[in-house]
């Protein structure tokens, strides 16, 4: 007979590599501590710290005599964005964020419901290549072929031109606050891009929410008598809140922060991005830039605050 001796499950391995993975085996909080580590202090360092002087940026002020920054405490710089200048800027650009959550949330739902509800197989995959397709090109060539698209000369008014309905579009471009020379030049220009680059954020998240909708709580409602209109009010559209608001957090503040579409496709009009460009850049006003900067920040943490009430980011 075979005499068994008592060793254990797991020999120790020799050697200072195998006594080093020994002792993370032994003592995982370690190890993930020491992987934790890097992402944590870019994080903490990199990113909040930006964010923090950033603050504290705009906590200081620029002297109109001398154009150097005075580095005292005082909140003269964000009484700056009360100027009725300054407001417009803000106000301006969060319509524009919110006419354009709205719109690409109408658009997206009935996209995203066919994705979700009708579309098999192949159809599948064929959605997800069609709305994933123009993330994959580069942000800058997307934004000139629209403006292209937009110009005076573009495919767009030969195409109104074409179906007689040019009258149509010069009365849209002569009303005083959409309008513009061409809609390349309009806020109608970059309200169109807008929807077209940020669409595919609000697409994915409304259809990811759909496909938890049970059919059979559809169902349940036909067969209770409930019309199409009612089933969507009362069971759909609340089930797929959360996935709406989740897109609405891309769309929102991607709108609220770009900088390139208004400065390449719009009007003379700044809006946020442009304002902390143009100050950074070209005034040199530091704080005041930083003020900028801050608001779309504010901004976003209530929006997120009121987004995670409602759910939204279990459809993330």
């Amino acid at each position: 007979m075979s005499t068994v001796t008592d060793t254990s499950i797991l020999a120790g391995r020799q050697g200072p590599s195998g006594r080093l993975s020994d002792f993370f085996w032994r003592n995982p909080k370690i190890l993930l501590l020491l992987m934790l580590t890097p992402p944590l202090l870019w994080l903490g360092i990199i990113y909040l710290g930006s964010l923090f002087a950033l603050l504290l940026q705009s906590f200081f002020s620029i002297d109109d005599f001398s154009g150097l920054i005075n580095y005292e405490f005082t909140l003269a710089t964000y009484r700056q964005l009360l100027i009725p200048s300054n407001f417009d800027i803000i106000l301006r650009t969060v319509v524009m964020a919110v006419l354009v959550t709205l719109a690409s949330a109408v658009i997206a739902f009935p996209i995203a419901y066919y994705a979700a509800r009708y579309a098999k197989g192949k159809w599948k995959v064929v959605f997800y290549l069609g709305v994933m397709l123009p993330l994959w090109s580069s942000y800058l060539v997307k934004i000139y072929a629209w403006k292209l698209i937009l110009a005076k000369e573009g495919i767009l008014t030969w195409l109104f031109a074409k179906l007689h309905l040019l009258w149509l579009l010069d009365a849209w471009l002569s009303l005083p606050v959409v309008g513009g020379s061409s809609l390349s030049i309009s806020y109608t220009g970059t309200f169109i891009v807008f929807i077209y680059v940020w669409m595919p954020f609000m697409i994915l998240p409304i259809q990811a929410s759909l496909e938890r909708v049970p059919g059979n709580l559809i169902e349940a409602s036909a067969d209770l008598g409930g019309t199409p209109a009612q089933t969507f009010r009362f069971v759909l559209f609340p089930l797929a809140l959360p996935g709406i608001i989740a897109g609405s957090i891309f769309t929102f503040s991607l709108t609220l922060g770009d900088y390139i579409i208004p400065q390449i496709i719009g009007s003379s009009r700044l809006f946020i991005g442009q304002a902390v460009y143009a100050q950074q850049g070209t005034a040199g006003n530091i704080p005041l830039a930083a003020a900028f900067s801050v608001v779309p920040i504010v901004i976003m943490g209530l929006y997120l605050w009121m987004a995670k009430r409602q759910g939204a980011f279990d459809a993330l």
